[in-house]
């Protein structure tokens, strides 16, 4: 198996506390703009990105929602114990665990775990004036997380609806405060549609409204995929080198409509957050998988990209793609993949990124090496240097890809 033999040291720099943006700004479309393109940098206002994309290029998105993933219980000794959902193990598909009623079973990480060895919890919930009461119980353990039953006697109600009255939404970890009521709001795009989410994808925040219908009215068409943030977007590259790192898995969801317009455009593609590069670029290697007569139910493996045969075009692969869905008769793929894109990647799909400021030695940072190479450095140079603000509430940036 060939890793990239990457040191992640490389991909490090100073980021002061004060850069790091902790709250939004008033207005969305407010945030500074870098654009990189043609081996230049310069600074624009988010509004501006207009007049600086290419020609009819499609602009795509991750239409997920964050959901209210914190949930706090109290022990009658008086302790808390707060359950972060991470993912649904039954029903294990994402709207089937929202839409349960009574009874549902999710990965969570458990805060203060160590008040809370046995017995359930119980939790008071009130909607539209009905009260009932949620219990959890804690299951097997599953690493740094744990399984917990959720259990409600009120079946008019569904595990969304009950996790959007009492839960808080899962601000980053870096910013270092509570959750407030801005963010219930503010760390959510616009557009965001489908629930699964436990972190926002944050370079879609800066969209308003009126940006997306001008994008329409100037002939760039909009695509929506679904990727749902897991927890493990902020997951620390621990290793020396990114070849010994494990990349996280997180689930995806594109209709056959959407493939359908991706195969019929022919202009620039700009993927909007490192989310929707993921996806794209997964779709590729899914019909790459099944050019070359590969299962795809596991989805799309960490170094799938440096050991499958890249040759193929990506209008191969993706009618590939198409006819697995047309064979199988679906509407939609619902597809899961780890793929991890670093420095001397060739994308297949994407010709250009709107994306925030990333930490130092992520591998989010390692996907901006891999678009711009090098000069991912002189950017973040330009961009502290001249007051940007940095990480999920920051301001934007716009990197095409040098042909």
């Amino acid at each position: 198996m060939i890793k990239p033999d990457i040191s992640i040291g490389d991909y490090t720099y100073n980021l002061p506390d004060e850069r790091i943006a902790k709250y939004p700004l008033a207005n969305r479309d407010e945030s500074k703009l870098l654009v990189y393109k043609g081996g230049r940098i310069c600074e624009q206002k988010f509004p501006d990105i207009l007049k600086e994309l290419p020609e009819s290029s499609m602009l795509a998105f991750n239409n997920t929602k964050v959901i209210r993933a914190r949930l706090k219980f109290q022990k009658a000794t008086g302790a808390e114990i707060e359950i972060f959902c991470l993912e649904p193990l039954a029903p294990a598909e994402v709207q089937m665990a929202f839409d349960s009623r009574k009874q549902t079973t999710w990965k969570c990480i458990v805060g203060n775990a160590r008040k809370w060895k046995s017995g359930a919890l119980n939790k008071e919930v009130c909607i539209n004036g009905v009260s009932f009461e949620l219990s959890i119980v804690r299951g097997e353990r599953m690493g740094d997380a744990s399984a917990i039953s959720f259990n409600w006697e009120n079946a008019n109600f569904s595990f969304a609806e009950i996790i959007e009255e009492i839960g808080l939404t899962p601000i980053p970890p870096y910013l270092n405060r509570e959750t407030e009521d801005i963010d219930k709001d503010r760390y959510q795009t616009v557009y965001s549609e489908h629930q699964g989410s436990v972190a926002a994808p944050t370079a879609g925040l800066h969209f308003t409204g009126d940006i997306l219908r001008t994008l329409e009215q100037r002939n760039h068409p909009l695509l929506n995929v679904t990727l749902h943030v897991g927890a493990g977007t902020f997951k620390p590259v621990k290793s020396e080198v990114i070849a010994e790192h494990d990349m996280h898995t997180e689930h995806f969801v594109i209709e056959k409509v959407a493939l359908e317009r991706l195969l019929s455009h022919n202009k620039k593609l700009i993927a909007v957050g490192t989310t929707s590069v993921r996806t794209l670029e997964s779709l590729y290697w899914y019909g790459v998988r099944l050019l070359m007569g590969l299962p795809i139910d596991n989805g799309v493996e960490q170094w799938d990209a440096y050991n499958l045969n890249g040759n193929y075009s990506k209008k191969e692969a993706f009618e590939a793609l198409m006819k697995f869905m047309e064979t199988k008769k679906l509407s939609h793929l619902a597809g899961k993949t780890a793929i991890i894109i670093v420095p001397g990647y060739g994308f297949k799909v994407i010709n250009g990124l709107v994306t925030n400021f990333h930490q130092p030695q992520s591998t989010l940072l390692l996907l901006i090496g891999a678009i711009v190479g090098k000069e991912w450095k002189t950017i973040y140079d330009y961009a502290l240097e001249n007051d940007f603000r940095f990480l999920s509430y920051g301001d934007s940036s716009l990197l095409m890809i040098e042909e």
